[in-house]
């Protein structure tokens, strides 16, 4: 279950039982969004939506001074909700209401990755948000290896963001990602196709990372290293004389 951080600790308490409950096995929490960020296509695009729709999330909990109704738009609705308050401690609190493991999402240097290991994640994300929370933000694929370095085998570390290609999957493997998350590309293909659509980008994704990983010279996953790949920060190699 992804979860934002809302001001009500009982909502968040709430809806973190009935994740359980409905079977799921991690929890998400996304440590990039104290605020939302500057959504300029929305603002331009005047986005909204209408305003009987309702957060179905929330349905069945006790909200007390929340209004689960979308309003003039979701980024407000939901700016309106966020705990500004966001700290390390909120995950030791979180740790307190639940048992399962708790990924955290957003992390993107190797301090941050530090603390999230000191105060008992069970994993990281690095993500930038879909580069949607500030400008010049580096890229997941970017970040990937100082966070990798930093967590030293101790939690597995997966890259959200950025993934259109089999290739991609592979460089992120290579760079000591655990895994991947897909985002845009799952929702673009539902609005196509629904669950057809899904299923199709998945199989081309498995396709085309089962055909880097045969031109490569590979058959199983750890064969994969850093040494397969090189990147724009990588001192440039000797060149072998003849």
């Amino acid at each position: 279950m992804r979860n934002e951080v809302h001001k009500g600790r009982n909502v968040v308490a709430q809806l973190v039982r009935r994740a359980k409950r409905a079977g799921f096995k991690v929890i998400a929490l996304k440590v990039d969004t104290p605020r939302l960020g500057r959504r300029e296509a929305d603002i331009k695009n005047r986005f909204t939506l209408p305003p009987f729709l309702t957060l179905k999330n929330f349905e069945g909990l006790d909200l007390g001074k929340m209004d689960k109704t979308v309003g003039l738009g979701l980024a407000s609705n939901v700016a309106d909700q966020i705990d500004r308050t966001l700290s390390w401690k909120y995950v030791k609190w979180l740790r307190t209401i639940t048992s399962l493991p708790i990924l955290l999402k957003g992390v993107l240097t190797a301090e941050d990755a530090r603390l999230s290991i000191e105060y008992g994640a069970a994993g990281i994300i690095v993500s930038n948000h879909g580069a949607r929370q500030l400008d010049y933000v580096p890229a997941t694929i970017m970040a990937l290896e100082e966070v990798v370095k930093a967590a030293e085998g101790r939690v597995p570390v997966f890259l959200d963001g950025g993934v259109r290609r089999g290739t991609d999957v592979f460089k992120a493997l290579a760079l000591g990602a655990s895994g991947i998350f897909i985002g845009r590309p799952m929702v673009f293909s539902f609005a196509a196709e629904g669950k057809a659509g899904v299923r199709k980008v998945l199989q081309m994704l498995r396709d085309e990372f089962e055909r880097t990983m045969a031109f490569s010279g590979f058959r199983l996953l750890k064969e994969i290293t850093r040494n397969h790949i090189v990147a724009d920060w990588d001192q440039p190699r000797a060149v072998p004389r003849l």
